[in-house]
């Protein structure tokens, strides 16, 4: 089967100006990291001013989170395998290229968020519930077609493929690779949600 993709759950929060500047802020971020990323660097690259970024971002690190946050919800697309194995393995790979690439990115921003009350609202309600969001609509694809029981739909295991491989992300020494994905949703994931019908049938 073909595998093809639709939107995310979240059109973008974003003006394509916004979005142009997030885009360049992620790939300085990718050049330079968090710690050498200026404003003034986002602005010169984006033909921008110094102003009109800080009117929308008063700060660096609330920049770099609506970066990241942008970035994940590209790639937040609900896959269409047919499959909840495939839809599974499909996004955590998507999961695994951009946490791998942003990974000081990803670092500096939960650090970032421990110290200021304001991004750790933004990325609950901006990332988390989103993806909390997309990972639900997979689920109920799969009870649609009979894998799973809708009481495998539950507050506990959505973020367990998406939270599993950001931590793993950040480790040294230890890269995510793609039969970190595999394993994850073969050996834990699938079990988890199926253990229900197991326990009815």
């Amino acid at each position: 089967m073909t595998e093809t993709a639709r939107p995310g759950v979240e059109s973008s929060p974003w003006s394509p100006r916004e979005t142009e500047l997030l885009a360049v802020t992620l790939q300085l971020l990718q050049e330079h990291g968090y710690d050498r990323l200026t404003v003034d660097a986002v602005a010169a690259s984006a033909r921008a001013s110094k102003a009109t970024v800080y009117r929308r971002w008063p700060s660096k690190a609330e920049l770099v989170l609506a970066a990241f946050i942008e970035g994940c919800r590209q790639i937040a697309v609900h896959p269409q395998t047919g499959t909840l194995r495939g839809d599974l393995l499909q996004l955590g790979h998507a999961i695994s290229r951009q946490t791998s690439e942003q990974a000081g990115t990803i670092r500096a921003v939960l650090v970032e968020i421990s110290r200021h009350p304001a991004l750790r609202d933004a990325m609950q309600h901006e990332f988390l519930d989103q993806r909390k969001a997309l990972m639900q609509d997979i689920l109920r694809d799969a009870v649609l077609r009979g894998e799973i029981d809708a009481a495998a739909i539950g507050d506990e295991l959505w973020d367990l493929l998406p939270g599993y491989l950001i931590f793993r992300s950040i480790m040294p020494n230890r890269p995510l690779t793609e039969r970190t994905v595999e394993a994850l949703v073969d050996e834990v994931a699938i079990p988890s949600l199926t253990r229900h019908r197991k326990a009815n049938g």
